[in-house]
């Protein structure tokens, strides 16, 4: 077992008086720096959060550092060793507070006070029970001089999938749909393709290289035989985890999701009593069942337990309707094509409508952006509380 120097030790080393701190502007710009930092490992390194740190001496950025894969060093650490001994007696900017026990690294608060950092400037506080405020704590017992909340809601904004899925022990929901204005997403013959122009199908594989899974239901997968891969502009991605759902193990194994390889694994959840094999890295998860089908807060509690901090729902309409319903979605994309496919078209969420226009489902935080031709809405839904959890 691996112990931590004693603490009178890294006392002396760390303790002395710290620099007078910068303006606040400057304080804040120079969080933001550690957040373009951060940036750097979105999407991989879940299920840890994306963070970065910079390392400021008189002034200047002397050193930068980001988790760039779990397992991999902290942001912090990161930027200690490229800092060297020029790290003493300087002042630490982290988007995240520093962790401070054993996991498969070492503490950042050890490093910390042994490279003899003067003051940290901390942007998002760690909900984690083994961490939450004890970083902070352990940091000032050993004579560093901490600051916190610099930029918080900007710092939290950036890691809000790992915060859903650290407090709440599910993934962060995406609900993403592809449409046309009048609302379908397919033509009265099911014809899908495209909805949207190269724009916007650019932005969804961006999208799903950033995500850990991206789910579909039995429809979706049947009639439009997905691959699901990553695949931006320049090159291939990161491919996510495949999760289809298939309450009764229908599904052919003729499907391009079971025959052609990803580079992740490819998960089908039911709630059948019987087992069936569908091909090589494809894998079956029996869930709960609410009404004969998958319980979705089930489902979503089992992929948090595979380390999935985030989930891409790409539909179909019935699967979009059930997770809408539960209030078990945390945002909400619509890609809107300029084209009408008429009343005869297929809706994109198959749910129980309400009675009164007041009592539609509102979205918070709404942004516009235009790609190409196309407009991609996305906003935060407004779920009255309780919510009410239904299945899939």
């Amino acid at each position: 077992m691996r112990h931590a120097p004693p603490r009178g030790r890294l006392r002396r080393q760390a303790s002395r008086t710290a620099p007078a701190p910068p303006a606040r502007g400057a304080t804040e710009q120079l969080m933001r720096s550690a957040l373009l930092e951060a940036r750097k490992g979105l999407g991989r390194t879940s299920p840890n959060p994306a963070v970065g740190a910079v390392i400021v001496k008189n002034g200047r950025i002397i050193a930068r550092g980001h988790h760039a894969v779990a397992g991999g060093p902290h942001a912090e650490v990161v930027a200690l060793r490229a800092a060297g001994p020029r790290a003493r007696g300087a002042d630490l900017y982290t988007t995240l507070e520093p962790c401070n026990h054993w996991g498969k690294t070492p503490p950042c608060t050890l490093g910390i006070l042994q490279a003899g950092v003067a003051r940290v400037v901390v942007g998002s506080r760690d909900p984690n029970p083994v961490v939450n405020g004890q970083g902070v704590a352990r940091l000032r017992r050993g004579g560093v001089t901490v600051v916190q909340d610099v930029l918080r809601a900007e710092c939290d904004a950036l890691n809000a999938h790992w915060l859903r899925y650290i407090t709440t022990g599910r993934p962060f929901v995406t609900l993403k749909v592809a449409a046309t204005l009048d609302g379908k997403l397919a033509t009265r013959s099911g014809d899908s393709r495209w909805v949207t122009g190269p724009e916007a199908r650019a932005y969804a594989h961006r999208l799903r290289d950033r995500v850990d899974a991206v789910l579909v239901g039995r429809g979706t997968a049947r009639a439009d035989d997905p691959l699901l891969t990553a695949r931006p502009p320049g090159g291939r991605g990161r491919d996510p985890i495949r999760v289809v759902l298939d309450s009764r193990l229908t599904l052919p194994r003729t499907l391009r999701l079971f025959r052609v390889r990803s580079r992740a694994s490819t998960l089908v959840a039911h709630v059948s009593r019987r087992s069936r094999r569908l091909g090589p890295g494809v894998e079956t998860i029996r869930c709960k069942q609410r009404g004969g089908h998958v319980d979705i807060a089930d489902l979503l509690a089992k992929l948090a337990q595979r380390g999935i901090v985030h989930l891409l729902v790409e539909g179909g309409a019935e699967v979009h309707g059930s997770f809408l319903a539960s209030g078990l979605v945390d945002q909400v994309m619509v890609f809107l094509a300029p084209k009408i496919a008429g009343g005869d078209a297929l809706s994109w969420a198959a749910c129980k409508g309400s009675a009164r226009m007041a009592e539609a489902l509102a979205l918070d935080g709404v942004a516009v952006e235009r790609l190409g031709d196309d407009v991609l809405v996305s906003g935060v839904p407004r779920f009255a509380p309780p919510r009410r959890r239904i299945s899939r």
